[in-house]
C-alpha cells in the first residue's frame, strides 16, 4: 500500500480535493434583497450546521461511495432477540460472530433471575450517584467479587466502560505527567490521556522494548508516568508480553495499567484474565481495568487495585462522583455471571477450543488473520475497505453476520472482518462458516474495483453540488 492511501483506496490528495469541493458548496442564492425575516432564518441556521464538520463530510463520502459500489450499510441492524451464537435479524436467522457474549451467558436463567430479583428489591435505578444516596449492597458485593478475582484489595464499578478509562486516566494524570501507551490502544484510553493534559507517547504495537526505551526518554523528572496496555486487543486478538511490560514499568518507576476488557472470561485456564494467562501475581499491576459488558453480560466498567487508590477514585473521579450508580439489575447480572465464570470453567475451555479451530481453519485456507492467538477474536484482514464491505455483505447473504471494520476506524490497508467467537458456537458452525468465508473471499478478490470511477462519481455527486 502506497503512503497516503486511504478512504476506499483514494489518495490523500484526491480525498482532500473532494472534501474541499464539498466544503465550498453552498445553497443556491436568489437575487432578491434579503428581508429581516430572511436574516433571522439565516442567523438561526448558522447556530449549528453538522455538514461543516470534516468528519461528517467524510462519513457522507464513504456512504456515497458504498452506495455507488452496491455495498449495503452493515451497521445498526436490529436484532430481534438474544444475540448469541445465533441471532434473528429482520425475521431471518444468522450465525452470529458480532457479539461480546464470549461465554454464552447472556440470557442464562440464573443471571436473568438475579437481575429480576434486584429490580423487585431496588427498582430499575438507584436514582442518585453512589456518594449521595445511590449506594446499594449489590454494588459492594460485585466490587469485592471482582477484587477477589483480580487478586487486589478493592474495586470500584462505574456505569460505563469507555467512561471508566476516560475519567480515571483524566483524573490521575496531569500536564506535568507522561502517558506511554500501545499505538493500538483503545479509544477510551486515548480520550482519557487527552483529558488529562499529560504528554502522550505511543509505542509500536506490543513492543515492550520500545515502551521501555520511550519511558526512559519521556519519564518526567517531577511528575508521574503511566504505562498502559490492553490484556487482549479487541481489533487483533493478540496479547502483550505482560512480564516484559511489568519489568519496563518497574525499571522507570512508572505505574502500569492493564485494560482487561476483552481478557476476562477469555484468557487463562480459569478465564481470570491476563495475569491468569501468564501465571503472575496480579499485584504486579498497579491498575486493572475491566468492563461488565463482555463476558459478564451486563453494562459498566471497573477499576481494581489497592484500597487507597479505590478510595481516592470514589471521592475524586468525576465519572463516579457525578454520575448515577450502576442500575441494580446490571450489578446483579454481572455478579451472577461472575459466579458462573468461577463455577463453570469448562466454558472458557470450550470458547478457546472454538476460537483456535476457527483460527486454524482460516490460516490453513490462506486468510490473513494477523497476530491473533485464537482465544476469542480472529480478524480476517482484507487490506481494502471495499473488499471488507463486499465480503461482509456476501457472508450476510449466506446467513453469517460479521461486522466489517473499515477506514477510518483502522488504516485502509488494515480493513478487515472481525470475528468474535463464543463458547456457544458449535464446531459445525465454525467449519461451515470458514468454508463459506474462503469461497466468498475468492469471489470478492476477483471483483475489480474501479477507484477512478468512484472518484468521478463522488465528484459529480449531489452531496458535493447542493
Amino acid at each position: 500500500m502506497a503512503p497516503g492511501r486511504n478512504l476506499f483506496g483514494l489518495s490523500a490528495q484526491a480525498k482532500a480535493r473532494l472534501i474541499e469541493k464539498l466544503s465550498s458548496a453552498s445553497p443556491m442564492r436568489s437575487g432578491r434583497p434579503q428581508r429581516q425575516s430572511d436574516l433571522e432564518v439565516s442567523d438561526s441556521a448558522r447556530r449549528l450546521d453538522v455538514s461543516e464538520f470534516e468528519g461528517h463530510r467524510e462519513i457522507r463520502m464513504i456512504r456515497e461511495a458504498a452506495e455507488f459500489l452496491g455495498i449495503a450499510d452493515p451497521f445498526f441492524r436490529v436484532h430481534e432477540g438474544i444475540a448469541g451464537a445465533e441471532t434473528v435479524i429482520d425475521g431471518c436467522s444468522y450465525v452470529n460472530f458480532a457479539s461480546y457474549n464470549y461465554l454464552g451467558l447472556n440470557g442464562h436463567p440464573r443471571i436473568c433471575a438475579a437481575a429480576k430479583a434486584a429490580i423487585d428489591r431496588y427498582g430499575t435505578s438507584v436514582s442518585a450517584s453512589r456518594p449521595v444516596s445511590g449506594e446499594r449492597p449489590v454494588h459492594r458485593e460485585l466490587e469485592l467479587a471482582l477484587a477477589h478475582l483480580h487478586g487486589t484489595e478493592d474495586c470500584v464499578a462505574l456505569v460505563g466502560g469507555h467512561s471508566t478509562n476516560v475519567t480515571v486516566i483524566g483524573q490521575l494524570l496531569g500536564r506535568n505527567d507522561a502517558i506511554v501507551h500501545d499505538a493500538l490502544i483503545h479509544n477510551s484510553i486515548v480520550q482519557g490521556a487527552l483529558l488529562s493534559g499529560a504528554r502522550r507517547v505511543p509505542f509500536p504495537h506490543l513492543d515492550a522494548e520500545a515502551a521501555d526505551r520511550i519511558l526512559g526518554e519521556a519519564r518526567p523528572r517531577n511528575g508521574h508516568a503511566l504505562l498502559v496496555i490492553e490484556g487482549h486487543y479487541s481489533m487483533d486478538g493478540d496479547v502483550p508480553d505482560l512480564p516484559a511490560f511489568i519489568a519496563a514499568a518497574r525499571r522507570h518507576g512508572a505505574w502500569l495499567m492493564v485494560d482487561d476488557a476483552h481478557a476476562l472470561g477469555v484468557l487463562g485456564p480459569r478465564g481470570f484474565g491476563t495475569a491468569d494467562h501468564f501465571g503472575i501475581d496480579p499485584g504486579e499491576v498497579d491498575i486493572w481495568m475491566g468492563t461488565l459488558s463482555k463476558t459478564l453480560v451486563s453494562c459498566g466498567g471497573y477499576i481494581a487495585g489497592r484500597r487507597d487508590l479505590v478510595d481516592y477514585l470514589k471521592l475524586i473521579a468525576p465519572g463516579f462522583v457525578f454520575s448515577v450508580g450502576i442500575a441494580p439489575s446490571a450489578a446483579a447480572a454481572a455478579l451472577a455471571a461472575l459466579d458462573l465464570l468461577r463455577s463453570e470453567p469448562e466454558r472458557v475451555r470450550r470458547l478457546n477450543d472454538r476460537a483456535a479451530l476457527f483460527l486454524h481453519l482460516a490460516r490453513e485456507g490462506g486468510l490473513d488473520v494477523g497476530g491473533s492467538i485464537g482465544a476469542s477474536i480472529v480478524p480476517v484482514i482484507t487490506g481494502s475497505s471495499i473488499r471488507a464491505g463486499r465480503l461482509a455483505q456476501a457472508l450476510f447473504r449466506r446467513g453469517i453476520n460479521v461486522q466489517p471494520i473499515l477506514y477510518p476506524a483502522v488504516p485502509e490497508r488494515a480493513a478487515r472482518l472481525r470475528f468474535f467467537l463464543t463458547a456457544a458456537h458449535s464446531e459445525e458452525q465454525i467449519r461451515e462458516t470458514v468454508a463459506i468465508l474462503l469461497e466468498e473471499s475468492r469471489q470478492v478478490a476477483s471483483e475489480p474495483s474501479d477507484l477512478a470511477a468512484v472518484a468521478r462519481h463522488l465528484g459529480k455527486s449531489r452531496i458535493f453540488s447542493r
